[in-house]
């Protein structure tokens, strides 16, 4: 067996291309009319093609559920919150925070109030506690994570010209 793709129902799918296109930068790779997937294999399904295929008892669907998220990563996470910050049709579930691990993240809704969880990469992580002055071995403490991951993400980053 071979997980496939997430599926979202959205009320208004023409608002959601917009949504995900804009906000996370996903393109439509491929168009079914009530079903699309996304960059990143994200699907999205009409309500009521999706109400249509599931033949169940219940005849709606409930959104904002707060009862799961799409997780993206992004390098540059200073420069995704000031584009976010623009975007005056972007509600937060809460503002960006940092975990005790030191990943800083923010969460916020869709159009149909699915959950977004946007962080910085966990090799970015390491990176700005580097620049901060910390050991790799004092990463690995904060991050809680093996020193070999460490010096991996900072390799990794080099690599790709990262700071």
């Amino acid at each position: 067996m071979k997980f496939k793709n997430p599926v979202l129902v959205v009320e208004d799918l023409e608002r959601s291309k917009t949504f995900y296109r804009e906000v996370l930068g996903l393109h439509v790779i491929l168009d079914f009319g009530a079903n699309v997937t996304l960059t990143g294999g994200i699907c999205l399904q009409t309500r009521d093609s999706w109400l249509r295929l599931i033949q169940g008892e219940q005849t709606d669907v409930s959104f904002g559920g707060r009862d799961a998220e799409l997780y993206f990563e992004e390098d540059d996470l200073e420069g995704f919150l000031e584009r976010l910050q623009q975007n005056d049709t972007v509600h937060t579930v809460h503002p960006p925070v940092e975990h005790p691990w030191g990943q800083r993240v923010v969460r916020f809704y869709d159009p149909d109030r699915h959950i977004i969880e946007v962080g910085e990469t966990m090799g970015m992580v390491c990176r700005r506690f580097l620049r901060q002055g910390m050991t790799a071995q004092q990463i690995a403490q904060r991050m809680d994570v093996p020193l070999k991951y460490v010096i991996r993400c900072v390799k990794a980053g080099e690599k790709r010209g990262l700071q």
